[in-house]
């Protein structure tokens, strides 16, 4: 997770009026907005900086918001990004498209500032809350998102790109070889070189 001044919302809408008045409204209550008039160009940047926030219009040339929505969900580094849909679009089944899509929330043009201004900051909040690992404070296992306890490697193996490698932290050798005579040489050792 990127630690942030403020909470970084990405804007992506072919009317540069309407990138405009989300951009204002963002920045004037303590949000970093970033603005793209296309899907390709929002989707190398919210790769690259993995924002909090998405305000995503469903209506734009070449690539359509659902489009972007989908290609963002399908990836492990970004599936976890909430997206707003704000949209013209109020037909029922373009609305349940939208969530169907993996959409956090769905709002209609023309929008109400200050109810909008709610569901970003309940959905940042959200996405913080959500990053929070649970570990035992005894096996030190991480419970995943279905409630399952796991391994601490098995969890970040599923859900980032780490790789691994296994040792013995100077405290765990001791504690398993310490009464080792072929251990306590390798120490002695060890203690002469410095």
């Amino acid at each position: 997770m990127v630690l942030r001044d403020k909470p970084l919302i990405v804007v992506v809408d072919d009317n540069p009026r309407n990138i405009q008045v989300l951009a204002n409204l963002l920045a004037e209550n303590n949000y970093e907005p970033a603005v793209f008039l296309d899907g390709q160009d929002a989707l190398d940047f919210i790769i690259r900086e993995r924002p909090d926030l998405i305000l995503l219009d469903i209506m734009m040339p070449e690539m359509d918001g659902y489009e972007v929505c989908r290609i963002l969900k399908k990836r492990s580094d970004t599936k976890g990004i909430p997206i707003i849909f704000i949209t013209a679009k109020t037909e029922t089944n373009d609305i349940v498209k939208g969530f169907e899509v993996g959409a956090v929330d769905y709002v209609t043009k023309p929008f109400n500032n200050l109810e909008l201004l709610a569901r970003v900051k309940t959905h940042v909040e959200m996405k913080i809350l959500q990053g929070l690992l649970p570990i035992c404070a005894k096996c030190k296992k991480i419970r995943d998102e279905e409630g399952i306890w796991e391994q601490i490697e098995i969890y970040l193996q599923k859900n980032s790109d780490a790789l691994f490698s296994h040792s013995l932290c100077p405290q765990c050798s001791d504690e398993l070889y310490g009464h080792e005579s072929w251990y306590e040489s390798l120490n002695v050792g060890k203690n002469n070189e410095g």
